[in-house]
């Protein structure tokens, strides 16, 4: 599996960084205002350029109101510094030089990392003269743009990949790797214990590829397990690990360097609203995803508990039913020896290959079954399909016409698929293309 590099980008409130977020990445993920201090929506997003993926940090959705600028900025640096392999320093042009570029240069001098200045807001060729002034920042690579209407924007990536490291591949061999993730209090770091205590053999700590986390390799029934854990498990003295878009991003981190997630509820709270968010990431990454209802021994239970749990989850979740659930405890460790046996079939589904013929057969038997209907003026009529990837399984479907796949009909051809060859745990993608 690739290691993705990060990016950075940091600045004092309202240089526009998140404008300079949302042309990098190419959509408008963050909210945009011109009131000082606003917080955002999206702290981070994936984004390609010349072949070359790399994660984008916005440090402006880590800004709140009312809190002193020094801090601010040390926590924007301090995110950089821990995170990112490259950091993009963004100032006003427009503006000038002030004196909190010179409170964010400090800061920014002795980290040996590569820091590109990006000198926005400039606008047109009347004031491509304002970035000389900045060159007293001490940084080599400035460079002019406008994030509002783009101009400099390629200079600046390419800049930024010219610094990406060498791609890397991840060295675990024939180990799953498994993160843990869900909101605070939801018992991470106990389930996390209890599932290393189940063996009690911790083969070696390895640093990740977050700075100071934790990779934690073991053994189970002669299967090798790599957990992906986050610094965000554990209890440092940072104001900023108190920020849940921090915690948001260790999170994204862990998940991408997983091909298994599980996803802890806590049966106390119930299912709250956020949990969906905190779901979202492994579903945007397309990673297996196991639910994990913890806390189950402080559940007063009859016959009938348990199903009524069940049920909500799958009405609130419905965009993973593949993912099954297990009640634990990982204060008892009650049930807990029993999620590697799902971590095992999840990750097998996960990279699980299908014959073309027994694939065609499952397709031919299914719409001799159900035949599609009429839709968008036309039927649909599939000649042949073929797997084209893992990690999720993808399938192409070549037919007379894409429009003519009905939604409908689309879950159910992947139902079939799902029946036939046991994809439980993992999503996976059907690709409809005409046949040329």
């Amino acid at each position: 599996m690739e290691k993705i590099p990060t990016v950075a980008i940091i600045g004092s409130p309202n240089v526009g960084k998140s404008t300079l977020f949302n042309r990098i990445i190419g959509k408008r993920h963050a909210i945009i205002d011109d009131e000082r201090g606003i917080t955002r929506d999206r702290l981070y997003a994936r984004t390609e350029w010349i072949k070359r993926k790399f994660n984008v940090i916005d440090t402006g959705g880590l800004e709140i109101e009312d809190v002193p600028f020094q801090r601010l900025i040390k926590e924007q640096v301090n995110l950089a510094i821990e995170e990112a392999d490259v950091i993009v320093f963004v100032v006003d042009g427009l503006l000038g030089l002030i004196e909190d570029d010179y409170a964010v240069a400090r800061l920014l001098r002795n980290v040996k990392k590569p820091v590109i200045l990006a000198v926005n807001k400039i606008d047109d060729n009347i004031h491509i003269g304002n970035i000389g002034e900045f060159y007293a920042l001490g940084f080599n690579d400035v460079i002019a743009v406008s994030s509002e209407h783009g101009i400099g924007i390629g200079d600046l990536l390419d800049k930024i990949v010219s610094y990406l490291p060498e791609k890397e591949i991840e060295e675990y061999k024939d180990a799953i790797t498994f993160s843990v993730i869900g909101q605070p209090n939801v018992g991470k770091s106990s389930l996390i214990n209890a599932l290393i205590n189940e063996e009690r053999v911790i083969v070696s700590n390895k640093a990740g590829t977050t700075r100071d986390a934790i990779d934690i390799e073991f053994n189970k029934d002669g299967q090798n397990y790599v957990i992906i854990d986050t610094a965000g498990l554990k209890k440092r003295g940072r104001i900023i690990e108190s920020v849940d878009r921090y915690a948001a991003l260790r999170a994204f981190k862990a998940i991408e360097r997983s091909d298994v997630v599980l996803f802890l509820l806590d049966a106390n709270e119930g299912i709250r609203a956020q949990d969906k968010h905190v779901a979202g990431f492994a579903i945007d990454e397309n990673k297996a995803i196991i639910i994990i209802v913890n806390k189950w021994d402080l559940i007063k239970k009859d016959d009938k508990t348990l199903f009524e749990y069940r049920d909500k989850i799958r009405a609130e979740f419905k965009f993973i039913e593949y993912a099954p659930i297990i009640f634990v405890s990982a204060k008892t460790k009650q049930r807990v020896n029993e999620i590697f046996g799902l971590i095992k079939k999840a990750s097998e589904a996960y990279k699980r290959r299908i014959a073309t013929n027994a694939l065609n057969g499952i397709i031919q038997d299914a719409q001799l079954l159900n035949e599609p209907a009429m839709f968008n003026g036309g039927r649909l009529r599939i000649y042949y399909v073929s797997q084209v990837a893992i990690e999720p399984p993808t399938f192409v479907f070549f037919v007379n016409n894409p429009n003519f796949v009905h939604f409908s009909y689309e879950r159910y051809l992947e139902n079939k698929i799902r029946e036939a060859f046991d994809f439980d745990g993992t999503p996976i993608k059907l690709i409809f293309r005409e046949r040329r």
